[in-house]
């Protein structure tokens, strides 16, 4: 078999271990512990209700000791629904605010955003290898080098550069998609977009570092753990899994008095 079949069967199963084992994993580093109705019985019901609302299983809830505003969702799909909240969030939002952040998260369950994430990433994992393959062929194939066509030579080259770069965009532009339809969806439970607006816009400026976040996980919560990630011009914006809360206001500000 050659590499390019071993790097496709690679891909395949690093990505199943990711989405079968994906909540396990970011709860882990993330230190991440359970919540019952025994141990903190109002965000148990919160979720408990908007769940009943969005006609989803309940999801397992777990707390982050960090106080550092902010929430995230996982699980391979709402049956296996997981939403963990900050120990910041808690005490730093109204329960209004709480309501909006977790009707988002559990739109994001409801959407099935880890599937099509786990797709996506699939996807870009295929074309950097193809790109890679295409080049490789080029280079080292049967025949006289001498005879290869310059242009064909430099189109490989150039695809094997580019085509991975613009994988990844495609992957932070379908990212950040899913944010605004989460915002929406969540919206739709809760039938006030100024709760989730607010709350946007307290977790977003609130100015200590998550330190339970890192690169790998970033992309899953609400707002961009990451410090100094969230001013962005219009060629960083390309590379941000996060659409720009400005813009995340704005369309929520819209639906407000449409219910």
């Amino acid at each position: 078999m050659s590499i390019v079949g071993f790097s496709f069967i690679f891909i395949g199963i690093s990505n199943f271990i990711s989405w079968f084992w994906s909540d396990k994993i970011v709860l882990s580093i993330s230190g991440a512990k359970p919540v019952s109705l025994e141990s903190n019985r109002e965000l148990y019901r919160t979720v408990e209700n908007l769940a009943i609302a969005g006609g989803l299983p309940l999801p397992r809830i777990y707390i982050i000791d960090d106080t550092a505003p902010n929430a995230f969702a996982t699980g391979r799909d709402p049956k296996h629904g997981v939403i963990c909240f900050t120990t910041g969030i808690l005490s730093k939002l109204t329960k209004q605010e709480l309501e909006g952040v977790t009707a988002h998260e559990l739109s994001h369950i409801g959407n099935r955003d880890t599937l099509m994430m786990s797709v996506v990433s699939v996807l870009v994992g295929t074309i950097a290898l193809m790109a890679d393959w295409f080049m490789r062929s080029m280079w080292f194939g049967g025949g006289d080098r001498n005879n290869k066509s310059g242009v064909m030579m430099i189109f490989a080259i150039v695809a094997a550069i580019l085509a991975p770069i613009i994988a990844s965009l495609i992957q932070m532009a379908v990212s950040r998609r899913r944010e605004f339809l989460a915002d929406a969806s969540g919206v739709l439970l809760t039938r006030n977009p100024n709760s989730l607006a607010t709350a946007l816009q307290k977790i977003s400026g609130d100015k200590e570092a998550l330190e339970a976040a890192n690169r790998g996980t970033a992309h899953l919560y609400i707002v961009n753990p990451l410090k100094g990630s969230q001013v962005l011009d219009g060629f960083g914006k390309l590379f941000s899994t996060h659409p720009p809360i400005a813009d995340r206001i704005k369309a929520l500000n819209e639906m407000e008095g449409k219910f």
